[in-house]
């Protein structure tokens, strides 16, 4: 492929990327949370910006609900069992209800809704719930690790004496086995920003610890939601 030809696959992928309400909620995402590592709580430009992206994503995020409705009435893939099925639905159960609450908090921080008081408690469950959500992933993936792990060394002992890395088989569960060791670690590091936006160990847990493991989540998001290039007709 020429220069040119590379360039365009690769702004062809970028206009992908960036055409993803998803991909800008996340890059917004990693703007506000660098923000609030940058502030770490005190007034001034960097605590300004942090609140307004927190307002804009409200705004990407309206009737994602259903998103996750859908999921939770979803049949589930065969096999699964039972505790990791109830964990996965009780996740989207907790997801769903955090961004249906979320956009109360939305219309009190619009002006439309006018009570602050009970705005501010809906805010409060609202984030539990995403915190609850964040801790059923981290066991689903737990979870779902151990039976690849499984799978992944039964496939090892009937390959044995051959190359493993050639088998289309293994290489796939390995990949599935890497992505899920991913989310394994975002979730984890969610169940900490949750515990700092609700000020649950504000000795511990600040607002720059907040925005250092928000913004890391963040990539780890923009990361997972990149589209997969093109293989090249030469290679």
């Amino acid at each position: 492929m020429s220069t040119l030809d590379v360039a365009r696959t690769e702004l062809a992928l970028a206009v992908l990327y960036l055409n993803k309400a998803e991909a800008r909620d996340k890059i917004c995402r990693a703007i506000q949370y660098g923000s609030k590592f940058v502030s770490n709580g005190e007034p001034g430009t960097a605590s300004n910006v942090d609140k307004s992206t927190s307002l804009a994503r409200k705004v990407f995020r309206l009737f994602k609900f259903v998103n996750d409705l859908h999921a939770l009435i979803s049949p589930t893939a065969p096999g699964t069992p039972l505790s990791i099925v109830l964990l996965g639905k009780s996740k989207n159960a907790l997801v769903s209800t955090f961004l249906f609450l979320d956009q109360i908090v939305w219309l009190h921080r619009s002006g439309i809704y006018k009570n602050k008081e009970r705005a501010e408690i809906i805010g409060r469950v609202s984030l539990f719930c995403w915190m609850g959500s964040s801790i059923c992933t981290t066991l689903v993936e737990i979870g779902e690790l151990g039976r690849l792990s499984k799978s992944i060394k039964k496939l090892d002992k009937e390959l044995k004496g051959s190359d493993k890395y050639k088998n289309e088989q293994y290489c796939a569960k390995l990949k599935i086995s890497n992505e899920r060791s991913l989310a394994l670690i975002k979730a984890a590091m969610d169940v900490v920003v949750a515990a700092g936006l609700l000020q649950l160990a504000p000795k511990k847990v600040t607002p720059r610890v907040t925005g250092a493991f928000g913004f890391t989540t963040s990539l780890i998001s923009c990361y997972q939601l990149l589209p997969s290039a093109p293989k090249s007709k030469t290679s």
